[in-house]
């Protein structure tokens, strides 16, 4: 049998609502857990009614797990899955589709953390910290040795308007007077970003070749696989900053590494790997240039966006199965 359902008992003993069941895959802050349980029947790992999530679930709330097509296919009942986070590629779309199962995801909920980490990863990539922090711990390092950039009044390029790519030109316009070119396939043309100064380039190139910071801030799909290969890579300002707090596998790893061992770019920060978390056997040969800076996708890894995202998971998931 696969139960929906669960009845939610009065202060007297009587049933005066049903909840639907959902089951948890991943940990959520425990505050949203108590909020969720107000709203549904949730059945968690612990739990030993877990184990038959695939066959039982109706509705799921996930964080960072894979759901697969073969996940999809052995849960005939599965009508809808709340996504802690903006990122979707951990879960087949395709599979989703065909079925017809909603994915609730909670775009905007992480995107002024996000947003304040590729500002850190730029500043501190302009003014070589982690250069002179390594050298530091092996001898003095005398001031006159060290060198940086100056990002005050700089053009940001922003590549994907949303929610973070619009943070992150509001905290450059507002704080460092930046000149912002941004580029977004599928924006409107018109009625975005109307209250912030920018030019709406007409291509990715047009932001690449004109970025002092170039900040990348779209979904990893098949069309953005790749994006800035080595030969982009190599046609930005020889001085130029990289940030990707997006999606590993956007950036081209190896054309990356070779474009800075031939001396171009400033430096680079990354959020997001190919691998992740990011390993020394991986990245040991990008990491030798001081002027990367890696991070394990920590961009919402804030107590206040995981909150966000998954008080917002979970309502996203009730306003849909309220629907049905």
């Amino acid at each position: 049998m696969a139960p929906s359902i669960a009845e939610s008992p009065s202060p007297g003993g009587t049933s005066t609502a049903q909840k639907p069941t959902v089951y948890v895959l991943d940990t959520f802050p425990p505050k949203a857990i108590e909020h969720a349980r107000t709203l549904f029947h949730l059945i968690q790992p612990s739990d030993p009614e877990f184990q038959h999530w695939r066959q039982n679930a109706r509705a799921l709330l996930i964080r960072g797990s894979y759901v697969t097509a073969a996940d999809i296919a052995s849960c005939p009942n599965l009508v809808a899955i709340g996504k802690h986070g903006v990122g979707i590629d951990k879960i087949d779309q395709a599979a989703c589709q065909a079925r017809n199962i909603r994915i609730l995801n909670t775009p905007g909920a992480n995107a002024r953390d996000v947003a304040e980490l590729v500002v850190t990863l730029a500043l501190a990539v302009a003014r070589g910290i982690r250069s002179i922090t390594t050298r530091q711990m092996v001898k003095p390092v005398p001031k006159e040795t060290c060198n940086g950039l100056t990002l005050y009044g700089k053009t940001i390029g922003i590549i994907g308007m949303g929610n973070i790519g619009r943070t992150v030109a509001e905290i450059f316009h507002g704080g460092f007077n930046a000149r912002i070119v941004a580029y977004d396939a599928y924006m409107p043309a018109t009625g975005v970003w109307e209250h912030l100064p920018h030019v709406r380039a007409q291509s990715v190139e047009e932001v690449i070749a004109q970025a002092d910071v170039l900040s990348l801030h779209v979904p990893l799909t098949e069309e953005t696989r790749g994006m800035l290969s080595y030969a982009e890579i190599k046609s930005m300002k020889p001085d130029a900053i990289l940030i990707n707090a997006a999606r590993g596998g956007i950036v081209d790893e190896a054309g990356l590494e070779r474009a800075l061992s031939e001396g171009h770019l400033w430096g680079a920060g990354l959020d997001c790997h190919e691998q992740e978390p990011p390993s020394r056997e991986k990245y040991g040969a990008l990491w030798e240039n001081l002027n990367v800076i890696s991070t394990p996708h920590i961009g919402a890894a804030t107590s206040r966006a995981q909150l966000a995202s998954a008080t917002a998971a979970v309502d996203n998931l009730h306003a849909y199965l309220s629907t049905l």
